[in-house]
């Protein structure tokens, strides 16, 4: 009866885990970017009775958790009509910069703005990385009259001013100088890996790099390579299918509530043992 008790433990923590993932993924239904978790389960090392033989006596000892994968799966692309947004169409990931700490990170949520000094920075403040002007080094993008009038060489006097500025689905800033010219004076890089599942998640809808997401090479061009193009003036949204996670969250909650049972009637089984001796 013991066994039966630490089987039935074993359901409690393994389902409450389970049950913790689906609330996160429904929590995040609306979170830009994110992508959806889900639990495998293994079940533990069997106890054998007796060995050897067409049909050896195992009696298992409960479940485990195999697995918490992500699903990268593309979400839907939703209009926002603001440049500074970008959505990803395909595979890749952003770069980001932590200034104050010279991390990295990735991600696939696009919502960017313009700081006071004209970087590309998400909501935490980390800098969207790339290419400036005819430089070759992967650096913070950044958009302004005066980056705009060193990438295009400008020498006008007095100097223009920034205008506006595009951003094309390979990924390329182009901008218009008060005085007609225009070019491309930045270039968006993406990031892929061989196995996503490995980027460990660090809040703020950035992943960190491990050595078991894949060798990592230098980030590139979007629309080349494998990666998929960007569209300015959107956003992806959760992959989250909010129905597909209600019921499983009815699926968990019957199976906690089933091992919650079987500990239960263990319970009554040792005490009608207890009781035998009176």
């Amino acid at each position: 009866m013991i066994g039966s008790l630490q089987t039935g433990v074993s359901g409690l923590q393994q389902f409450q885990e389970d049950l913790q993932v689906i609330g996160n993924n429904i929590a995040n239904v609306n979170t830009v970017g994110y992508k959806s978790a889900r639990m495998s389960f293994v079940d533990q090392l069997s106890q054998s009775l007796a060995g050897g033989g067409a049909n050896p006596l195992q009696i298992g000892e409960g479940v485990a958790t195999g697995a918490i994968n992500s699903d990268f799966s593309q979400g839907t692309v939703n209009t926002t009509g603001v440049t500074t947004d970008l959505a990803i169409n395909g595979n890749g990931f952003f770069v980001l910069k932590d200034t104050s700490s010279g991390l990295t990170y990735v991600t696939r949520d696009g919502e960017f703005t313009l700081d006071s000094s004209g970087y590309l920075v998400n909501a935490s403040g980390y800098r969207l990385q790339g290419l400036m002007g005819s430089s070759g080094t992967v650096t913070d993008l950044q958009i302004n009259s005066g980056t705009a009038i060193a990438a295009l060489g400008d020498t006008t006097t007095p100097p223009p001013t920034l205008e506006s500025f595009t951003i094309n689905a390979n990924g390329q800033i182009t901008a218009a100088l008060s005085d007609g010219t225009s070019g491309v004076i930045g270039q968006i890089l993406l990031q892929n890996f061989t196995n996503p599942q490995a980027l460990l998640k660090q809040g703020g809808n950035v992943y960190a790099y491990t050595a078991d997401a894949g060798p990592l090479s230098a980030p590139v061009a979007p629309n080349s390579g494998g990666l998929g193009r960007i569209q300015s003036g959107a956003l992806e949204s959760s992959n989250v299918d909010l129905a597909s996670q209600m019921a499983d969250l009815i699926t968990a909650q019957r199976a906690f509530e089933a091992n919650a049972k079987m500990i239960t009637t263990s319970d009554e089984v040792l005490q009608d043992l207890v009781n035998l001796k009176r």
